[in-house]
């Protein structure tokens, strides 16, 4: 879903698309020797090393910037790993470029980006997945762009269509009206979080005269008031070459790209001169205050006594803009304060006891920039108290500086952040973009990361004391004013409902396929690589995939101990087992192995699922042997200390607070216990009672009986020697010993519902509603899955260009978002639809879902669908294989599935032949909308709604 960007992990980072309140955490309080330390000859061979093994080149090696003669800024850089290409365009202009009254208008401008031009007038979501681009929006402070990334030989086709919609957009009213309605789900979506709704309001102080204190999205009551002369206006005046830039990053030939983005948009016009304004309230008053000295920040806390679960603490410290020199040695003090366990604030903080999280940013932008820091108080912690530990742990280390380890640690987990998180294609492009758009060049990254290298501990107190002061802070508090609900309801209200709304016609995918620019439909071959599998003695499985276009090393793993074998009276036991995983062994403590794995920018997760555990990791090259001896020996000798298990248990708590005032995840529990009955593995959920009955031994006997060799599965891809690889797992693995058979578990059949199943959970003041609509599915052995990923793809695969998104979403207007998928898994599986919606329009959303449904069972899905459908899954899937987290992954449940390691490439084989009659089919068996489940979360108005 396109929508807008807000927090930045590092300076001018990947912006990560569709997300609101994403924050980064944790690090430990230790006495440093001085804060002018001399530079010894340790600290510079630390600093040479970390040059040499994190930067082998740079990441703007290959690329080149072309100016066009009508101010269009291409960069392209050549990737040859797979037959794929991202096309991305940067529209220098975002929320910055607005004021009160037009707050939104840039991020309303994005939406009526898809809705079709002069010469395309059809919505162009469906041209998009009709190509099988991977395509999407955001808008952030400083910009707004547009992405997709596609075979190679739609490159050509993606150019067409970013330069048609660059001028020949067409703004109707008609198109206008729906797509405020659903730029207002989004946003009211937002205002359940009590996260946002502090940070809007420490914002708009933080920044009382600039735009970067509004709301990047808008607020509600601006966006019902924009006409379509106000849009148009802002369309013409920043959307020109001039004031874009285009990249290309991928498999392509440089010379010939250039000559073709030439052909196509060479002939746009530069905008006129004066056409164009500066759009920034304010921002020169702003910094002639801030150069007098003039706080520009309330001494006194906001304070928010609203409805919601658990306090909050946020403060945010002005900050220079993204070009000023002392912007690196901010980020190297923000991984010192917040990043990790050995984190100063984590140790003040979390290990205290007064929070259950911590998380903070340093956001670096084109004329300004912010610190912020977010607390989530502990259980009956107050928030004053908190705010005083904070402000004492940050002088703390003004006061007393950090040892050179702590620099250089913090050096290297930020270098190796950018480098892990710049593998793909869409990534790298992501990056260039950000750093022209932002600061003018797009060599930033580059130049930003030799600056880290040369941060000193002195530099990092230097830029504590001049900006993490009492004076320029401003400190916000969320007071919860009444509790929420704490448990879900047992037993579903069984209503049944009828229609009264019929939807519009299909959607004619004959005019997709009129509008579409001209392409060779055939994909490339991809080469058939595959990886390398190996089962030890013990029963341990690994796949192996060599993979030398970057210097790093992807792990993927899966541990058959998921939440499915949780006691019904101790819901939550695996994730508690998953999750202390590596908070100690018997050789290590919590703090050595966070500290290990830091010291390298590596890093390794465990996530416990319903059939399983997920192992995350990844490092550079050279660290993989640090990466398996860690893991290794967490699954092996973990001893689960009394002291983090319990800490852990707070945490937990408070989160299941936060997450039972959430109506997306109300509505999921909800949903899944309507389906499956008690006693199936899939109805249990963590309650405050059955956290409480988890007990040290409990941990220690479910790691004992579940986490085996024999029912473990490793996948690695990757810059490494296959042989070498495998000796070292043979060698940090080789030990682990099964006993007995591994545990299993039987499912018993579910039946469907006889009927409509409506249920309505209440949770009072939220602004938008979250809808789950399903029943039981089929597992991943059925023979019709591939049928069915074709006829889900038609129905909700993609929010704009099925069946669903087209209707409810696009025509009408009443949703943000609206999925269907199914969930196809080992031993079950569940067909779930899932949308958000204003609380108004929940009802007739939900209607005009089911006649969708109606009328795909009677009716079934058009040839042309099903083969538009087809290439979309099979462009998709390929283009996924050149992300290693996908591909690892793939690879990985391939092996877990049972599958042969060769449908890494039979799946677009069999997707490939799927038929029209499978597919209808499939539609007839496995959709039905008279025996359905369908759960509303939201505000209590829904209870007294029926479906219609």
């Amino acid at each position: 879903m396109y929508g807008f960007s807000k927090f930045y992990k590092y300076p001018l980072p990947l912006l990560l698309l569709s997300l609101w309140l994403v924050a980064v955490f944790l690090l430990s309080e230790r006495p440093a020797h001085s804060q002018h330390p001399v530079i010894s000859n340790k600290e510079k061979y630390q600093s040479t090393l970390l040059a040499k093994r994190i930067m082998p080149s740079t990441l703007t090696e290959n690329v080149r910037k072309t100016v066009l003669e009508n101010g269009l800024t291409v960069l392209t850089k050549e990737v040859h790993t797979a037959p794929v290409v991202t096309v991305q365009v940067w529209y220098k202009v975002g929320s910055r470029n607005e004021e009160p009254g037009v707050n939104g208008i840039a991020h309303q401008l994005e939406h009526m980006m898809f809705k079709g031009t002069r010469n395309r007038p059809i919505q162009f979501g469906r041209l998009f997945s009709a190509l099988g681009s991977d395509s999407n929006a955001f808008t952030s402070y400083d910009q707004t762009a547009y992405y997709g990334t596609v075979e190679r030989n739609k490159l050509k086709a993606l150019l067409v269509l970013e330069a048609d919609r660059m001028r020949n957009s067409q703004i109707e009213p008609e198109q206008l009206a729906s797509e405020k309605r659903v730029v207002i789900s989004e946003l009211q979506g937002y205002e359940n979080s009590p996260e946002y709704r502090l940070n809007r309001a420490v914002m708009q102080a933080v920044f009382p005269n600039h735009a970067y204190g509004l709301p990047v999205g808008g607020t509600k009551a601006d966006v019902e008031k924009f006409e379509v002369e106000q849009v148009e206006k802002y369309y013409r005046n920043f959307y020109s070459p001039d004031n874009a830039v285009l990249v290309i990053v991928g498999d392509f030939q440089t010379a010939n790209t250039l000559e073709t983005i030439k052909e196509v948009f060479g002939k746009l016009p530069r905008q006129e001169a004066g056409g164009r304004g500066q759009g920034s309230r304010g921002s020169r008053g702003a910094e002639e205050q801030r150069s007098r000295g003039e706080s520009l920040y309330s001494s006194s806390p906001i304070v928010l006594r609203e409805p919601g679960v658990g306090r909050l603490l946020q403060v945010v410290y002005p900050l220079p803009d993204a070009n000023q020199p002392d912007v690196p040695a901010l980020d190297v003090m923000d991984y010192i304060l917040t990043e990790g366990r050995n984190s100063r604030l984590y140790q003040a903080l979390v290990e205290s006891g007064l929070a259950s999280e911590v998380t903070a940013s340093v956001t670096s932008l084109r004329e300004s920039g912010w610190y912020e820091v977010l607390v989530t108080a502990g259980a009956k912690q107050d928030l004053k108290k908190i705010e005083s530990m904070l402000s004492s742990a940050i002088a703390n280390v003004a006061e007393k500086g950090m040892t050179s380890e702590e620099v250089e640690r913090a050096k290297t987990q930020l270098t190796a952040d950018v480098i892990l998180s710049n593998r793909d294609i869409t990534s790298q492009a992501m990056r260039l973009g950000t750093d022209e758009t932002t600061v003018g060049d797009y060599r930033y990254t580059d130049r930003y990361l030799a600056a880290v290298r040369l941060v000193k501990p002195a530099d990092v107190v230097a830029v504590i004391n001049k900006y993490l002061t009492k004076e320029a802070r401003t400190v916000g508090f969320f007071e919860p004013t009444q509790k929420r609900i704490t448990e879900v309801p047992d037993k579903p209200d069984l209503t049944q409902t009828t229609e009264n709304f019929s939807p519009g016609a299909p959607v004619l995918f004959s005019e997709v396929m009129k509008y579409l620019p001209p392409v060779d439909l055939a994909t490339d071959a991809i080469a058939q690589v595959l990886p390398d599998e190996f089962k030890f003695t013990n029963g341990l499985r690994i796949l192996l995939l060599p993979d030398r276009s970057t210097p790093t090393v992807t792990l993927s793993g899966h541990i058959q101990a998921g939440t499915e074998f949780d006691p019904d009276n101790q819901a939550g036991l695996a994730a508690f087992v998953a999750d202390n995983l590596l908070n100690g062994t018997n050789s290590k403590d919590v703090l050595t192995i966070a500290k290990v794995l830091a010291e390298r920018g590596a890093s390794l997760d465990f996530q416990s699922y319903r059939e399983g555990v997920h192992i995350e990791g990844d490092s550079l090259a050279e660290d993989l042997p640090i990466l398996l001896e860690i893991l290794a020996d967490v699954v092996k000798n973990s001893n689960f200390p009394v002291k983090e298990l319990e800490l852990h248990r707070q945490q937990t708590l408070t989160d299941l607070q936060q997450e039972l005032d959430e109506p997306s995840e109300v509505a999921r529990r909800v949903f899944v216990q309507s389906i499956y009955p008690k006693k199936h593995p899939l109805h249990t959920f963590p309650t405050e009672e059955s956290l409480q009955q988890i007990q040290r031994q409990d941990v220690i006997d479910f790691k004992a009986k579940h986490y085996r060799p024999d029912t473990t599965v490793l996948a690695l891809v990757g810059d490494f020697d296959l042989d070498k690889v495998r000796s070292l797992i043979k060698n940090k693995f080789g030990d682990w010993e099964v006993s007995g058979q591994a545990p299993t578990l039987k499912y018993p059949p579910v039946a469907m519902p006889e009927k409509i199943v409506s249920v309505n959970p209440v949770l009072p003041d939220k602004a938008q509603a979250v809808t789950y609509m399903g029943y039981t599915g089929i597992n991943r052995y059925d023979p019709r899955f591939q049928a069915a990923l074709v006829l889900n793809q038609i129905l909700g695969g993609d929010t704009l260009s099925s069946r669903l998104g087209a209707e409810v979403r696009d025509r009408q207007g009443l949703s943000y978002g609206i999925y269907s998928s199914f969930q196809a898994g080992k031993n079950a599986g569940t067909f779930l639809i899932e949308m958000q919606t204003s609380p108004e329009d929940s009802s007739k959303a939900i209607a005009s879902t089911r006649q969708i449904l109606q009328q795909i069972h009677q009716q079934g899905v058009t040839a042309l669908e099903v083969e538009t459908a087809k290439r979309t899954l099979i462009s998709n899937y390929n283009v996924s294989l050149a992300n290693p987290e996908e591909l690892t992954d793939r690879i990985l449940m391939n092996e877990v599935y049972g599958l042969d390691k060769g449908e890494l490439h039979f799946f677009t084989d069999k997707i490939q032949k799927v038929t029209l009659d499978q597919v209808n089919q499939a539609a007839r068996e496995l959709l039905h909308p008279d025996k359905i489940v369908v759960v509303t979360a939201g505000p209590s108005v829904l209870a007294e709604k029926s479906i219609r």
